[in-house]
């Protein structure tokens, strides 16, 4: 099971959201790129980065940036954020990104997801983000009524080369993930699943991998690293454990 730590960049910094509120956000002291060399030394291959000023934008606001990080490590990068058109998507392959998540902009537009996913094969993410089953859009301000389970069911067979599952009343919270949901996720979606909110301890990494599910293709881990809860040291070690 892969482990991708995340960097969250908002005006150039590392930021983690609550839940994500713009509002109710925390700055630290490690620039991106000072933290992708963090994870770089440790050993990890995986990397997720979410653009929060495209996300607010819909441009690549920090595509210079992030560029610079996969310039600078070898890491198998997936980005996110306010990336709703073709020419966005070509910028981040071009830069040297494995895969770029598509979020709002292909859940309304069902035909847009289809052309990326033609166009840039198994280059293609979907992130989708849930509040008790049912699907957001917009950073999370526009609760859409449909439901996760339905979505994925009608998207499946685009080619989508993996789907990031977001649990907004887990994001951020350090409350655990939403295992529950992936499980019923796993069982309709033919697309490998990234599970994403809520990670609190390295008990929570450990527990995805008992599953034992190879649609479960791994986890993403913020804000417990940044908060000390989960130390770089002993996350390395489930990498190969």
């Amino acid at each position: 099971m892969k482990i991708f730590p995340a960097i969250d960049i908002k005006g150039k910094q590392c930021v983690r959201l609550i839940k994500g509120n713009f509002d109710d956000k925390t700055v630290y002291s490690s620039s991106p790129i000072e933290q992708a060399k963090k994870y770089y030394d440790h050993g990890f291959k995986n990397l997720h980065i979410v653009d929060l000023d495209g996300a607010l934008t819909g441009k690549t606001v920090n595509i210079d940036l992030i560029k610079d990080i996969a310039n600078n490590f070898d890491f198998n990068i997936e980005v996110g954020g306010g990336i709703r058109t073709i020419d966005s998507i070509e910028k981040y392959i071009d830069a040297g990104i494995e895969k770029v998540i598509l979020g709002s902009a292909a859940i309304k537009n069902k035909k847009f997801l289809k052309e990326a996913c033609g166009e840039f094969k198994n280059q293609i993410a979907l992130g989708l983000d849930a509040k008790n089953g049912k699907l957001s859009v917009s950073g999370w301000t526009e609760n859409l009524n449909i439901k996760t389970l339905d979505y994925i069911k009608e998207v499946n067979d685009l080619g989508i080369s993996r789907i990031i599952c977001t649990d907004i009343n887990k994001d951020g919270m350090k409350t655990n993930p939403n295992f529950d949901e992936i499980l019923k996720i796993t069982e309709v979606s033919n697309s490998p699943i990234v599970i994403s909110g809520g990670v609190s301890s390295i008990e929570d990494i450990k527990k995805a991998k008992d599953f034992n599910n190879k649609k479960i293709e791994g986890i993403i881990v913020g804000k417990a690293i940044y908060d000390g809860d989960i130390r770089l040291e002993e996350l390395a070690k489930e990498l190969n454990a």
